[in-house]
């Protein structure tokens, strides 16, 4: 395999002999929580399996959940916790599952939407799951895991549902949201996260006009009562409300979402939380200003809520360009000091060091003028734009003609030439037009949700990350004369108002979005009407539109011709109006050509080591192999990636991710690949490493389903024969 070699990283790093905190190997020995401790560092004391004996990893078991929906492309994105030789672990179809960790034989089953222990019904919001929380006391063990907009306490020894729990059993997500966000879309995608008595939690809105806010809140573990919150879009008299310079964006407009997880430094009691965009993503005309506390690592203590600091990434974010994952704790070098810092991976590529006390960061962050030029009617982008001096960014950012994928037939290089010559392309942080601009890294671009592990002897970084353009093109809405309309009329306005961005214009779909043609086909208008109402994985519930509105979207898409004569009649709310804006987004679109393959020249995936103490790249290797290139014998291109990588103390770093659906392992002071298997389903999700009974094993989640890949229902879990 060729390896990109950096060679800023010490010899004292490499032999693991830097001057960090020496930490003890009872602290890394377990995988008791998503990402591994509390550190969130994905790292595993274990060495049972190292770098003499990897290849010899064979199949210790497997669990088939049996609830995977291949039509609904499910997925597993969770990274499994073991407790006590029990691994706890959620389905396609969001079933809790408690394993025994050594033999993968089920214990008990849960499902919110059955009584029983059989597989669960599928009417209802496949939100993906990436982990679950577990708390403790001398009486009980708990398991949290989210469903839909509820959180659900249950009994890890039995697996039944704790009534005394919030309102028998479960928590309400919209609780402390305000009234204006009561039939809003709410979920959590990450696993909430424990301290002391409290269960902390973020979560997962939509991306549009229609967006709740994202406040951040704390539950007692116990009762379910809410705590505390913290509004990451300042109300008034709050510090940062004056960022919104629109006095009623703080009501009307949502986002700033802790979408990615947190982590909590447990012996200082502070929570560290990225959050997400504000809505919409791609345009800021309602939200002038810089949107605090959109974009930003908050340092919050962990009883109270308070803000103890918080750094922005971007400015007035109208790119998507939110943080990607939970930050990671580590102890650093630096300036001859052992530092406790905190690291933040992002998808633009940069990696954010900051002392963990004061938010203080460890290399130089310069603010810097971008080009605002061509910046959409209404709106007005921030002059200058945070960019870390150290470590160099771990991705491509800018996407010229010497960058075209030098693979494709002469036809489709021209191609691809004369649209690259025809968007906006060559800086970062660029305004979204109406011709498009190129954006790379791409909306799933840089550092993705599974995150980095990193060494914390060492205190080298691992990241993972997608190297894909993607075209940032928006369209101008025309102003609405009069408002005389039958349902025709209305669902087509209301479908390009709602769906365009994800379903396109033409129905025909978008990115990882798919097409809605045929929906006629699958269902009736009862049916599409409940489909709207619940959402389903990365389509959010539209259940706070009107009755009418539902049904002049369901005549449109299902070619309902019988509706079209109808007149439609409602008067438009001040949140209507609100939501009305000058352009809309047309559609989350890579840059590929007509028969679809990457206009960017390799690779598209890519495997990172940063060494934190000095800021300089240790070794970088492309991650996967695309099998439409591979057929055509061109070889590391790597592939599109979700799910992060574990390193451990013996030398190793698994990682699953790719698209080409393998599970491998790297030499982590090399990158050098050392095994690799074929999965059942791509991993889409990071894996767990534990013992059990003396013997090390490694999990991972084969769910499959998004890039186009096929669905599974698997664990698969390894070990040495």
């Amino acid at each position: 395999m060729k390896r990109y070699w950096f060679f800023a990283f010490t010899l004292a790093a490499l032999l693991m002999g830097c001057a960090c905190n020496q930490h003890t190997p009872d602290r890394y020995s377990g995988w008791a929580m998503v990402n591994g401790n509390a550190t969130g560092n994905k790292y595993s004391a274990l060495s049972e399996i190292d770098t003499s004996n990897v290849s010899r990893l064979r199949v210790a078991w497997i669990y088939h959940t049996g609830d995977a929906d291949t039509a609904a492309h499910s997925q597993i994105q969770c990274n499994p916790i073991v407790v006590n030789g029990v691994m706890y672990a959620v389905s396609p179809a969001l079933a809790l599952l408690a394993l025994d960790a050594a033999t993968g034989t089920l214990k008990w089953r849960f499902h919110p939407n059955n009584s029983a222990n059989g597989l669960p019904k599928l009417n209802f919001n496949l939100n993906n799951n990436r982990g679950v929380a577990y708390w403790n006391n001398k009486k009980e063990e708990r398991i949290f895991y989210t469903v839909g907009e509820h959180i659900y306490a249950v009994d890890a020894i039995t697996g039944k549902l704790i009534t005394g729990f919030g309102n028998e059993g479960k928590i309400n997500l919209h609780e402390g949201l305000g009234d204006h966000a009561a039939n809003l879309f709410v979920t959590a995608t990450s696993a909430p996260v424990v301290f002391q008595n409290l269960l902390l939690t973020g979560t997962r809105v939509s991306e549009d006009m229609d967006a709740a806010p994202g406040h951040i809140r704390a539950f007692d573990v116990r009762t379910g009562a809410l705590k505390w919150i913290f509004h990451t879009i300042p109300q008034p008299n709050e510090r940062g409300y004056e960022t919104w310079e629109n006095p009623e964006a703080w009501r009307l407009t949502g986002g700033a979402n802790n979408w990615m997880g947190m982590t909590i430094d447990q012996e200082r009691g502070i929570v560290y939380a990225p959050t997400g965009s504000a809505a919409m993503d791609f345009y800021g005309g309602k939200r002038i200003g810089a949107n605090l506390y959109a974009d930003c690592l908050l340092a919050l203590d962990a009883a109270t809520g308070k803000l103890r600091w918080h750094f922005q990434y971007v400015h007035h974010d109208t790119w998507d360009y939110d943080p990607s994952s939970a930050p990671v704790l580590l102890t650093v070098k630096h300036n001859g000091n052992r530092v406790d810092a905190v690291a933040q991976t992002t998808k633009t590529g940069f990696v954010f060091l900051f002392n963990r006390e004061t938010g203080e960061p460890l290399f130089p962050i310069a603010e810097t003028p971008v080009d605002t030029s061509g910046t959409l009617a209404g709106d007005r982008l921030w002059p200058t734009q945070p960019i870390p001096q150290k470590p160099a960014p771990f991705v491509r950012q800018t996407f010229l003609e010497k960058d075209i994928n030098p693979y494709l037939s002469k036809e489709e290089y021209e191609e691809v030439r004369l649209r690259l010559m025809s968007y906006r392309t060559g800086k970062m942080f660029m305004p979204g037009s109406l011709q498009g601009t190129v954006i790379l890294p791409g909306f799933d671009g840089g550092a993705e949700w599974g995150g980095p592990a990193v060494d914390p002897v060492t205190g080298v970084l691992y990241v993972n990350a997608n190297e894909m353009a993607w075209i940032l093109k928006m369209e101008e809405v025309k102003k609405e004369k009069s408002r005389s309309e039958n349902y025709l009329q209305a669902g087509t306005r209301l479908y390009q108002q709602h769906c365009t961005s994800c379903h396109g214009s033409d129905l025909r779909g978008s990115g990882n979005y798919p097409a809605i043609t045929n929906a006629y086909e699958k269902f009736d208008q009862p049916a599409f009407i409940q489909f709207i109402n619940t959402g389903r994985r990365m389509m959010p519930a539209f259940n706070y539109l009107r009755a009418e509105e539902k049904d002049a979207i369901a005549a449109f898409v299902l070619n309902n011709k019988e509706a079209y004569q109808k007149k439609f009649e409602m008067q438009p709310t001040a949140a209507d109006t609100f939501r009305q804006l000058p352009y809309r987004f047309t559609g989350y679109n890579k840059f590929l050509t007509p028969s679809g393959k990457p206009a960017l020249a390799p690779p598209w995936g890519t495997l990172t080591a940063i060494d934190l103490n000095t800021g300089g790249q240790v070794w970088k290797t492309v991650l996967g192999d695309d099998p439409v290139f591979a057929a055509q014998g061109v070889k590391e291109t790597g592939t599109e990636n979700y799910g992060g990588p574990v390193v451990t103390q013996s030398g190793l770093l698994f990682i699953a991710a790719t698209k080409d659906g393998m599970f491998r392992a790297f030499h982590k002071g090399t990158g050098k690949l050392l095994w690799e298997t074929r999965l059942p389903a791509p991993g889409f999700a990071t894996p767990s490493v534990y013992e059990v009974n003396g013997k090390q094993f490694i999990v991972i989640a084969c769910g499959g389903g998004k890039l186009g890949t096929v669905s599974g229902d698997a664990y698969v879990a390894f070990a040495l024969p």
